[in-house]
């Protein structure tokens, strides 16, 4: 599926679903990775993550196109457009859009390091994800100074 099948498909729901037009841009954007899709505020444009599509087929895909058209002819009317407002609720409980999309193996970035700190003066150790620098910092507990003592890459 390429953009301008996409657009037509966004077209159909909406005229379908919501009885309202869709006057603006629907895309797929690769860059996305955690989420199905999103619906930009200033723009009115739809993007949709085209690896949904492609790992969980056309029904997640329109459940997807649903919920973003949730936001964009809410947002348009005035109402509730955010995913706590009753308006939202209520419009994608009528049109049975999807609430949450699946998760796509690989996508989330996990840290694959761990650096190991402690303090010189009273021996706290400090785990962290990411590299600190440690002239600026010191010991929460005893304000002493902290030094590296390890780093772990895995592989």
């Amino acid at each position: 599926m390429n953009d301008l099948e996409l657009q037509k498909l966004v077209e159909d729901t909406s005229s379908e679903f919501f009885k309202w037009p869709f006057k603006h841009r629907a895309i797929f954007n690769p860059r996305l990775r955690t989420t199905g899709g999103r619906y930009l505020l200033g723009s009115h444009n739809i993007e949709i993550n085209p690896k949904q599509f492609e790992h969980f087929g056309l029904d997640a895909l329109i459940g997807i196109i649903k919920h973003e058209l949730c936001h964009y002819h809410l947002h348009l009317q005035k109402r509730g457009y955010r995913h706590q407002d009753k308006d939202f609720k209520d419009l994608l409980a009528k049109v049975d859009g999807s609430k949450y999309c699946g998760a796509i193996p690989g996508m989330r970035r996990t840290s694959q390091t761990l650096h190991i700190y402690s303090c010189t003066d009273c021996g706290t150790v400090f785990n962290r994800k990411r590299a600190i620098d440690t002239k600026r910092y010191v010991c929460g507990k005893c304000k002493g100074k902290i030094s590296k003592t390890k780093t772990f890459k895995k592989s």
